[in-house]
């Protein structure tokens, strides 16, 4: 396959804003094109933030006095900056990508993923099997966007019906420092990131089992093999991972 011809499109959190992984991706493969809309601290679902000066619930991208999106993550009881914080979701994201392509800042994806997880609470996985339910997206009372389960479908298939060519990829968290963190991933991929992935036809890269990143090397707080503080790759980690999602991508698409 010659995929200097295919667009790639990217969302997820800080493992994947900028140029770390996908970017790599981009390279190896020497795609057309890389539109990365991700942002650091986010999560699949939306929110409702509340502080002691009240409290913010996450916008759509296109309401008129949309506020932004934030990558903070520091503690505040500023409601702007938390508005901002509660946009920080893959919903708010895609409609962003969507956006952007319909603007002409980005062109249509032949080939997308998704890389969140890492910061979802473990409380907000939601049901896997409900959030599935029924076909479409549209007054679906099943699919809760509040939820890691029901924004993974709601996501998923937002982009396959806008782009039905194209070929969606849904990467998981890789492993950290934190061994209660990991448990608390694998029971994601498990419970939900699998099984929605599976349900919409989305191919699966487990980055989690497979990219050469392992807990045992990597140190919490500090540098290890691969991650620079615990959490996040440093450059030859995202050039690892990149290797990785970057063959399985080309493996999937023949």
């Amino acid at each position: 396959m010659d995929f200097s011809k295919l667009n790639f499109g990217v969302d997820g959190d800080s493992i994947t804003a900028g140029q770390q992984w996908s970017w790599h991706v981009f390279n190896t493969l020497h795609m057309a094109s890389h539109h990365n809309v991700a942002v650091g601290s986010a999560v699949w679902y939306k929110r409702t933030i509340t502080c002691k000066n009240g409290s913010v619930t996450t916008q759509s991208y296109n309401d008129s006095d949309f506020a932004g999106i934030s990558d903070g993550w520091e503690p505040t009881e500023d409601l702007d900056e938390l508005q901002k914080r509660a946009n920080n979701c893959a919903v708010v994201h895609i409609e962003h990508f969507i956006s952007d392509v319909k603007n002409g800042i980005a062109p249509v994806p032949d080939i997308f993923a998704f890389a969140m997880g890492t910061n979802d609470d473990i409380n907000s996985l939601g049901d896997a099997e409900k959030a599935l339910e029924g076909k479409t997206l549209d007054g679906n009372e099943s699919i809760d966007l509040f939820t890691e389960a029901g924004a993974m479908r709601w996501c998923i298939q937002r982009i396959m019906e806008e782009y039905p060519k194209a070929r969606i990829f849904v990467l998981t968290p890789i492993q950290t420092a934190t061994p209660e963190h990991n448990k608390k991933i694998e029971k994601q991929i498990d419970t939900v990131m699998k099984k929605v992935a599976g349900a919409m036809g989305a191919q699966i890269i487990d980055c989690f089992h497979n990219s050469g990143i392992c807990e045992k090397f990597e140190v919490i707080g500090g540098t290890g093999k691969y991650l620079k503080d615990g959490l996040h790759p440093d450059v030859e980690g995202q050039a690892l991972e990149g290797a990785y999602a970057a063959k399985e991508i080309r493996n999937n698409m023949f």
